[in-house]
């Protein structure tokens, strides 16, 4: 009788529904419909280290930008390099849609090797929940590239990167991220904050004096043509 009992749980706990219902709600996303990995695999995944969280890129289309400014006029022509050199801000338009895993990382700054030096690299890690799961990723055949970078020449007062579905840009959640001093801290708080929404991520940090920060953009595409799996917008100080 408990045998058969733990067969009847096992098949039970096994049910892709189950692992479905339960990465949405411990990640607050909405369901993405049909996926191509089982549920149990994504949960795994998904929460094996701690994050800012997730959101959802339900369109191909998406905002980079290292600006918390609400752009109003978003770039129409050239390339992504052009447009982050002149504004800090680009629009990608292959993206992997569905769900959307969000990392903030601070690492060492590689300006100088100097032990007496505290600077920090901050890097905003966006990347779709089935990344770490695909074959091109696992066997390192799919790389990260550079897209463009943004340099300031003169101090800035906010180390900033934030990733939008550009659907959404216009919806009044999405418009917290805007609000930055409402999340952001005193000036004197130079810890990083996160800010989530369903459809956006971003990441600032307030800064003490400095020469300007050299930003960078970087994607992870699915091949040579293939979509967009994972995007990282990283700041440095000059």
């Amino acid at each position: 009788m408990l045998a058969a009992t733990c067969k009847w749980f096992y098949r039970l706990i096994m049910e892709e529904s189950v692992w479905r219902f339960a990465c949405l709600r411990d990640l607050g996303v909405p369901n993405p419909g049909d996926v191509s990995l089982k549920w149990i695999k994504l949960y795994a995944s998904a929460f094996d280290w701690m994050r800012i969280g997730a959101f959802s890129l339900n369109s191909p289309a998406a905002l980079l930008t290292d600006s918390l400014t609400y752009p109003r006029n978003l770039p129409q022509e050239g390339t992504a390099e052009k447009t982050l050199q002149s504004s800090g801000l680009c629009v990608l338009t292959n993206i992997k849609t569905g769900i959307w895993i969000a990392d903030l990382q601070l690492v060492r700054c590689p300006v100088c090797d100097l032990d007496t030096c505290d600077g920090t690299m901050q890097t905003l890690d966006t990347r779709h929940i089935e990344l770490f799961l695909s074959k091109g990723y696992q066997d390192g055949s799919w790389g990260y590239t550079l897209v463009g970078s943004h340099k300031t020449r003169k101090h800035v007062d906010r180390a900033c990167g934030a990733v939008f579905d550009l659907d959404h840009i216009k919806d009044s959640s999405t418009a917290e991220l805007f609000a930055v001093k409402s999340w952001v801290g005193k000036k004197d708080d130079w810890h990083p904050k996160t800010k989530l929404t369903p459809h956006a991520v971003a990441v600032c940090t307030n800064l003490q004096d400095n020469k300007g920060i050299l930003v960078k953009y970087h994607v992870l595409t699915a091949g040579t043509d293939g979509k967009i799996m994972a995007i990282r917008i990283s700041q440095q100080l000059l």
